[in-house]
């Protein structure tokens, strides 16, 4: 209890001792006040009991909407996560397929090259030979017909 409160009520005591006041209409508003003390000490009792359990619920009450939610968006960031590892996973698959596309398109360019390679290598060889033989060679034109008869 506050102290000033309490000299207060000591006051009006001794001043209505002073002032010729009933000692039984004392007695009367001291029994009130130990009455009405008494039930304010048991509603606080019972506040301080329930007051933790209401305000769990309240909170609960509150945010569970906001619980909801988060699970909501949890959920929605798994499926993503399960989308991107599945676009991940076929962009893989696409690039290893273009690079075997790119290693077969050289392979094919280069053996292309290389088979002309050989043949110019066996008419380089033939020229020579003929040189070496001191042949003349036969020269033949290569030039649309309609140029050749003129």
């Amino acid at each position: 209890m506050d102290e000033v409160a309490f000299k207060r009520a000591i006051e009006r005591l001794v001043g209505a001792r002073q002032s010729g006041t009933d000692p039984a209409a004392v007695e009367a508003t001291l029994l009130r006040a130990r009455e009405q003390v008494e039930s304010l000490a048991a509603t606080t009792a019972e506040f301080q009991a329930g007051l933790p359990a209401a305000i769990e619920d309240g909170l609960k009450e509150h945010f569970r909407p906001s619980a909801r939610h988060l699970a909501e968006v949890r959920g929605l960031m798994n499926q993503m996560l399960r989308r991107l590892e599945h676009l991940e996973t076929d962009m893989i698959a696409e690039r290893n397929a273009r690079v075997d596309d790119l290693a077969l398109l050289v392979d094919l360019i280069a053996s292309g090259w290389k088979s002309a390679n050989d043949r110019l290598a066996r008419i380089e060889a033939a020229l020579q030979a003929m040189l070496a033989a001191e042949q003349g060679a036969t020269v033949y034109r290569l030039e649309p017909p309609s140029q050749q008869a003129s």
